[in-house]
């Protein structure tokens, strides 16, 4: 037996949705029903400290300090540069 939930999601999730359900032949309901699932057994089964959120609010100082430090990134460490030349 179905029962039917009631939701508000934004303009954008909702065309996202739909896009992703059209182009895969699915039904929304069933899209829906399937990523609930998949995150609630991801959220039971994980760790909270592995679940990164979908959406991450930041100070506006944090978000000026994220912005610099990717328009002037500093030199790589010598870990980094280990771990890229490994692939080598």
């Amino acid at each position: 037996m179905a029962t039917q939930i009631s939701a508000y999601v934004s303009e954008e999730t909702k065309k996202r949705i739909e896009r992703f359900a059209r182009a895969r032949g699915l039904k929304k309901g069933y899209l829906i029903e399937h990523a609930l699932l998949h995150h609630l057994q991801a959220l039971e089964e994980l760790p909270s400290s592995v679940i990164v959120p979908a959406r991450l609010v930041v100070s506006r100082r944090s978000f000026e300090s994220i912005v610099g430090a990717m328009e002037n990134p500093g030199e790589p460490t010598a870990s980094m540069r280990e771990l890229f030349e490994d692939g080598k």
